[in-house]
């Protein structure tokens, strides 16, 4: 059974809103999973702070969020997801929050997971950045040999990309690399956007260019919930987009599926998931 924090009582005369009191544990999350796969292999593993409980009661101007945690009221948590958050943001649902008190934070807490029919799925729009980076330094990445290094927030032309890789010891050429949070799954296949993005469509023009001039480029899709069987583009949502990575797969533009395996303790980078691009 998962463990996660569930705050005692306020004391009388505490703060009910964002700026509650932190939980009193400052431990990292229960059960931290192993850090290796079998014979060794190292796993790509981001391990959580130490998660509370609550209730969503809504989610609104994108960034926010009500929640209403046991014994402690209402609270505001900052929402790290600019999406839609379609089929991931059903009030009455448990969610799961991390407390950052420091200084100047108007919303100390930020809303991490929600638990959907299907299990944990992941909101934190960061999350997924910081899984690939992990994942391809550790060799986790089809075609991407561990020991090499990766950059974050690469400048490219006129986008900022997430990733460069550098191969072991330089032995080949880099490759910049986008990456793509999905949180939405409608019969199985895992879609994405969920929302007309220009600026999605900008980043595979960017991409499709680099790879048309003869360099390496790539796109990594990591999908926050377990039931996303495959992927394909939304292309009733945004077939702008959907244009644009097939435009972008035929110029020689690496595309990758790759599901996050949520736990409350942490995530770890899981399976690749196989891509249906048909339109």
């Amino acid at each position: 059974m998962e463990k996660v924090l569930r705050p005692k009582a306020a004391p009388d005369g505490a703060e009910a809103d964002g700026a509650a009191a932190a939980p009193r544990s400052g431990r990292a999350g229960p059960g931290a999973l192993p850090q290796s796969l079998p014979g060794g292999r190292p796993k790509a593993f981001v391990p959580f702070e130490t998660l509370t409980e609550g209730v969503l009661v809504r989610r609104y101007k994108r960034f926010l969020a009500d929640v209403e945690i046991p014994g402690q009221g209402l609270v505001t948590a900052h929402t790290p997801n600019t999406g839609r958050m379609t089929g991931c943001s059903e009030p009455g649902r448990p969610v799961y929050l991390s407390f950052h008190g420091g200084k100047g934070r108007r919303h100390p807490w930020s809303w991490r997971m929600i638990r959907m029919d299907c299990g944990l799925v992941g909101v934190d729009t960061s999350l997924p950045n910081r899984l690939v980076k992990l994942a391809l330094i550790a060799g986790r990445v089809r075609g991407f040999p561990a020991g090499g290094s990766a950059d974050s927030e690469v400048r490219s032309g006129a986008s900022r990309l997430d990733l460069r890789w550098v191969p072991p010891g330089r032995s080949g050429p880099e490759c910049l690399i986008e990456v793509k949070n999905c949180t939405w799954v409608e019969g199985g296949r895992a879609l994405f956007p969920d929302a007309a993005s220009a600026r999605a469509s900008k980043h595979l023009a960017e991409l499709e260019g680099i790879a048309r001039r003869g360099m390496p480029a790539a796109l990594v899709v990591v999908v926050q919930r377990p039931d996303g069987k495959s992927f394909s583009p939304a292309d009733e949502v945004d077939p702008a987009w959907g244009r644009a990575l097939r435009g972008a797969v035929s110029a020689g533009v690496r595309v990758m599926a790759y599901e996050a395996k949520l736990e409350l303790s942490g995530a770890a980078f899981g399976g690749e998931l196989p891509l249906d691009l048909q339109p």
